[in-house]
């Protein structure tokens, strides 16, 4: 019996390893297609494939030879995707077809997609820049003629859409409509979760979301949710376990990697943080936020000089961006490295000279270093766009 569950468990160990392999492979192939190099991201995706056949891999070489032009190859690797996962490879299908002026042809696999467990919903496909091709075909209006999804699907698009626009009194009132109609639909609760965290009624969107999650325990738009309503409310710790459940589930979402590690920084847990962005940042190295969130997770662990470092990076791919400047000013000014705090500060006002914080501090910095002048022509400047703290600065330092 021993035995038995030794290899159980060796299996199963083998199984999650493979899991979290593939996740990884995708995560590298998306980056890859992000930054436009699909040719780099369908080799890469070839060689995983010659060592795990997963569907998944399929489905993303495909979308790379899509982009790429190569229809014939994508058809392959969605016809194989399908064969391993039925109707995984049929949205992709219709995407290539509607591309190749096919309208009967994609609209026959857009039929299956939505029939299957990898539906996409109708906002999604409507804004799928692939179908502007067939969009205006008799084909395409007869094919929407039929209602292929249900009234509170489609309300809840219009919900998402209301939030997006800034317009969470319109997305209130399409829920009243809903709860009306049908108030028990798991569309009508999701939509009463979404709605409450625009009005940042976040406790009552966690208690929904908490009962959706118990009927559906690993659905990635519930914990996405989740996560962000209880960041939003101070519970940064619950948050960053709800991200690393999405991650451990093999969700192929680099951004996961970085809202968690925004979480371990409020939570003090700094070398998690920079675990997580260090792996965000294998991917997108470029990323002006991720390096930000670097430099300040490696300063409030003490280690000024490594924030320095990041903030310099982040200087030498964006030079023109005045927060950036900010950033590594800042990190000088706590290490009382005056005169290189001061140029960062002149820097950073040469770009975006109404900044009345930043005058401030750069006065506070001049001060430090014994230019009282400069100083108060910098606390002057910041009072008169509005900066309160400048008024004692000038009654301590300026007025003779």
């Amino acid at each position: 019996m021993k035995k038995i569950f030794v290899i159980i468990f060796a299996t199963l160990g083998q199984v999650i390893a493979m899991s979290q392999t593939i996740t990884n492979d995708l995560l590298m192939a998306k980056a890859l297609i992000d930054h436009g190099d699909n040719n780099s991201a369908i080799s890469a995706l070839t060689s995983d494939l010659k060592k795990t056949m997963d569907y998944r891999l399929l489905l993303m070489r495909g979308d790379a030879l899509t982009a790429s032009g190569k229809y014939m190859e994508a058809i392959g690797d969605y016809i194989a995707a399908g064969d391993l996962e039925p109707n995984s490879g049929e949205y992709g299908l219709s995407r290539i077809f509607s591309l190749k002026r096919d309208a009967k042809t994609s609209l026959l696999h857009l039929e299956k997609n939505i029939g299957s467990f990898f539906r996409k919903s109708e906002k999604e496909i409507m804004l799928d820049p692939a179908f502007s091709v067939i969009e205006n075909t008799p084909e395409w209006r007869e094919f929407w003629k039929k209602e292929r999804y249900t009234v509170p699907e489609k309300k809840l698009s219009e919900i998402e859409y209301s939030i997006s626009a800034g317009k969470r009194d319109d997305a209130a009132e399409l829920l009243k409509e809903l709860n009306s109609g049908w108030p028990n639909n798991n569309s009508t609760i999701y939509a009463k979760a979404l709605v409450d965290v625009s009005f940042k009624r976040y406790p009552e969107a966690i208690t929904t979301l908490s009962g959706l999650i118990s009927e559906d325990k690993e659905n990635p738009v519930y914990l996405k949710l989740l996560a962000k309503a209880q960041t939003e409310s101070g519970n940064t710790a619950g948050a960053s376990v709800t991200y690393g459940t999405l991650i451990g589930k093999g969700t192929a979402d680099a951004k996961l990697f970085y809202l968690r590690a925004e979480c371990y920084r409020k939570t003090g847990e700094y070398d998690k943080a920079l675990s997580d962005l260090s792996m965000y940042l294998k991917l997108y190295p470029e990323n002006r936020d991720a390096l930000s969130l670097a430099g300040k997770t490696a300063a409030e662990s003490g280690d000024n000089l490594r924030a320095i470092e990041y903030y310099s990076e982040n200087l030498r791919l964006h030079p023109n961006d005045p927060g950036c400047y900010v950033d590594r000013a800042n990190a000088y000014f706590i290490s009382r490295t005056w005169e290189n705090a001061v140029r960062d500060f002149t820097m950073a006002l040469d770009l975006r000279p109404d900044d009345p914080e930043v005058w401030l501090n750069k006065g506070i910095a001049q001060l430090s270093r014994g230019m009282t002048d400069d100083a108060c022509h910098d606390f002057r400047k910041a009072m008169s766009l509005g900066n309160k703290k400048a008024a004692s600065y000038i009654s301590k330092n300026c007025i003779k």
